[in-house]
């Protein structure tokens, strides 16, 4: 058994790959295995990927015939990966030298189920360290501690299952993998369930990932209708937070984040295609409609005037906005 399973999804990156790829053989050891799962692309990335997989210890090229996203082709890393821990990157980011050696040592000395970790944030020539938000750092505590409060960034807003490791016990007991077919915010329902589901977790620390933001290929930077899956994953915490055991104190972090999101996407909807925009305004309003309504009152009451205002207008206009507080 490999001691780290490394799972790596590209699609049409053929820019970048080679940055991700490099940084793989600058983090290989005897012991890691890196999963390279080619999600279809139409350009030279599948030419990478083979050559890699000759080259790059440790490597193993895996094709999708038909392109299923990043939740289904992290998952297929998923079913191909025989390490102890599991760990995450995304094609078109990359690693620093020795991060995943330094990673594998943080979280087999704290001997819990996941560790998250900082990251850096590249916008082009800029970079900014992105903390995870939790206080304690190398100190094991319950997950479920870190998703709230309701009203503030806690660990569940920091998705990026990029951004830590995870021990193999996850994996077996079906905490890890995906909703699949998930276009955009997959991370979203994924970090809700580690958080409900796993024993324990500590913050390490460790900004080795390097974030690329504002690639041109990256649904973050597309405004059609593959956005829209943000109301599918978003339903599905809401759903699990429903379910839980403690639902009276998780749904009022889920509402809100899910409001938050919601008022986000219609704070720059000018970048949606029209017909998008309209799907959105649409598919938002009946959103809000499945909340909890008692719930997303308390909600609406807390947030700042100009979200609170855009939410009431969605929802109905039942309420005239409140003075609310930031």
């Amino acid at each position: 058994m490999p001691k780290l399973s490394v799972v790596v999804p590209f699609y049409n990156v053929q820019t970048y790959a080679p940055d991700a790829l490099k940084s793989l053989e600058l983090n290989a050891r005897d012991d890691f295995e890196f999963l390279l799962v080619d999600d279809c692309s139409t350009d030279g990335t599948p030419d990478l990927l083979e050559r890699a997989a000759r080259e790059l210890p440790g490597a193993v090229h895996l094709r999708h015939e038909r392109n299923g996203g990043l939740a289904t082709a992290r998952n297929t890393g998923l079913d191909a990966a025989r390490g102890e821990y599991l760990a995450f990157l995304d094609g078109d980011d990359w690693l620093a030298p020795g991060h995943l050696a330094r990673t594998l040592a943080a979280i087999e000395a704290l001997n819990c189920d996941f560790v998250r970790t900082d990251h850096v944030r590249c916008t082009g020539r800029s970079r900014s360290v992105q903390r995870v938000p939790y206080g304690p750092e190398s100190v094991v505590a319950d997950p479920r501690a870190a998703i709230l409060p309701a009203d503030r960034a806690t660990s569940v807003d920091y998705p990026y299952a990029w951004a830590g490791m995870y021990h193999r016990r996850l994996l077996d007991r079906g905490v890890l993998h995906f909703t699949d077919g998930l276009r955009t915010a997959e991370d979203r329902p994924w970090i809700w369930r580690l958080h409900r589901e796993a024993a324990s977790f500590a913050a390490v620390g460790l900004p080795g990932v390097f974030y690329r933001r504002g690639v041109s290929t990256s649904l973050t930077q597309i405004g059609d209708e593959r956005q829209l899956d943000f109301i599918r994953a978003f339903d599905q915490v809401l759903a699990d937070a429903l379910g839980d055991r403690e639902s009276d104190r998780l749904l009022p972090k889920a509402v809100r984040t899910y409001c938050a999101i919601i008022a986000h996407h219609f704070g720059s909807i000018e970048r949606f295609e029209p017909d998008v925009a309209k799907k959105l305004r649409i598919m938002s309003t009946a959103a809000l409609g499945r909340m909890p309504q008692d719930v997303l009152d308390q909600v609406l009451d807390s947030m700042d005037v100009e979200r609170s205002t855009v939410l009431r207008r969605l929802r109905g206009g039942r309420r005239a906005p409140s003075g609310a507080s930031a």
